[in-house]
């Protein structure tokens, strides 16, 4: 079975994930997953993630992040830009997810970054998703 769309197929699992409380996610590996989840890990929204080689592309398992209560630290992940639409932004005029409460995740030409490094940095580039 072949994905038209594997950054949508893992921040999917990841959300389903988080909802029903489970602790880890396995998502299909690729260099894009693993840099999504390198800033989800940077930023906070995740505890950690590992490289499983399975013999064939590879699985990321991702350990997700809960609160004191038992909440899910990631309340809410789109994806904005998709492969029927792609959707660029400069570094000054990156939106600001929850009035800076959230992150976007950006793929630029120095790698996948959030949008606060990337203001930083003074690069723009696909804005792959949100999350809050």
């Amino acid at each position: 079975m072949s994905l038209s769309d594997p950054i949508a197929d893992m921040l999917t699992r990841v959300r389903n994930a988080a909802r029903v409380g489970k602790e880890t996610v396995n998502v299909r590996a690729s260099n894009i997953c693993a840099g999504i989840a390198e800033v989800l890990k940077i930023e906070g929204y995740i505890l950690g993630y590992d490289r499983i080689d399975d013999g064939n592309q590879g699985i990321l398992r991702i350990e997700l992040k809960y609160d004191a209560n038992g909440e899910s630290v990631i309340d809410e992940v789109k994806r904005v830009s998709k492969p029927g639409r792609r959707i660029y932004s400069g570094s000054e005029e990156l939106p600001r997810v929850l009035a800076g409460l959230g992150i976007s995740i950006i793929s630029t030409s120095k790698g996948i970054m959030s949008d606060n490094n990337c203001r930083q940095q003074k690069v723009g580039g696909e804005i792959l998703c949100t999350v809050s």
